[in-house]
């Protein structure tokens, strides 16, 4: 896959990131759910369609790949919130945990990406 057409397709999933938070957490209050669960649900399937849709592998592949990244970078995210760096520009921590997720949703996909294409799985 071309760089370029790599990295439009990860703007894309970085603008579907931003955009899908606040319907996720609005439905996790309609669900009555816990909000970490929902969230890395619906970035989960963000990524499941980013996978089928954009890298086209192997199905078992593509679930793996996108369960693993949805949970790492929700986690990681939270831990990169709880060192409270931003706390002057965002307060509530809100911002930085959805626009870390975001990039580390991006980083990993392209790992994963550069690590597929070399090793040939």
């Amino acid at each position: 896959m071309k760089p370029q057409i790599r990295i439009l397709l990860y703007s894309i999933l970085f603008f579907l990131y931003l955009t899908s938070t606040h319907f996720l957490l609005s439905l996790g209050e309609i669900l009555k759910t816990d909000p970490y669960i929902t969230l890395g649900c619906g970035f989960g399937v963000l990524n499941l369609i980013y996978a089928f849709l954009a890298l086209k592998w192997k199905p078992l592949l593509n679930i793996l790949c996108s369960a693993g990244i949805a949970a790492l970078a929700l986690f990681l995210a939270l831990k990169f919130t709880n060192l409270h760096l931003f706390l002057k520009y965002d307060p509530y921590q809100v911002k930085t945990a959805i626009f870390t997720n975001a990039v580390l949703s991006i980083i990993f996909w392209e790992i994963v990406y550069q690590v597929k294409i070399r090793t040939k799985f």
